[in-house]
């Protein structure tokens, strides 16, 4: 197995009873790092440093990782210009901060048969929207109109 030291200097290959030796003498543990490669790779450093090491790396893995988290926008029908730029806009700031952006159009009432115009709203709003691109196509599931936006970059 190949060993490497605490400084991360390569110390050549040995045999598991040398490389446990060599690790006793300098009072450290002897880890396997890669026991997959050829020949296996095994590190002389203090377990607990390593097992936080690990953690630390875990941890900054997770805070790069893209959160997608989906905002819900509630719309109506039936809207004054002045609303649905309202929306758009807002939606539009959702959409640069890394967001997806999910309209939700209830049909209450006689609106229920106004599905089609339902429809046609969201699409009219998608359209206004700069930079966005359609994830869920604008559908009406029972008494709800729906649909899904991101930001194409």
């Amino acid at each position: 197995m190949r060993v490497i030291d605490e400084q991360g200097k390569n110390l050549g290959i040995f045999s598991k009873q040398e490389a446990l030796k060599l690790a006793q003498e300098k009072e450290l543990d002897l880890v396997l790092v890669a026991e997959k490669a050829d020949p296996p790779v095994a590190k002389i450093i203090d377990f607990h440093k390593f097992l936080y090491q690990q953690k630390r790396k875990e941890k900054e893995a997770k805070k790069k990782a893209k959160k997608s988290t989906v905002k819900d926008l509630k719309i109506s029908l039936f809207m004054a210009d002045n609303d649905k730029n309202r929306f758009v806009k807002k939606a539009q700031e959702f959409l640069n901060e890394g967001f997806q952006v999910k309209f939700n159009l209830v049909l209450k009432g006689r609106q229920k048969e106004r599905k089609k115009e339902a429809v046609e709203l969201l699409k009219d709003l998608a359209s206004r929207i700069e930079n966005a691109k359609i994830v869920k196509e604008p559908k009406v599931e029972g008494h709800v109109a729906r649909m899904i936006l991101a930001s194409e970059k």
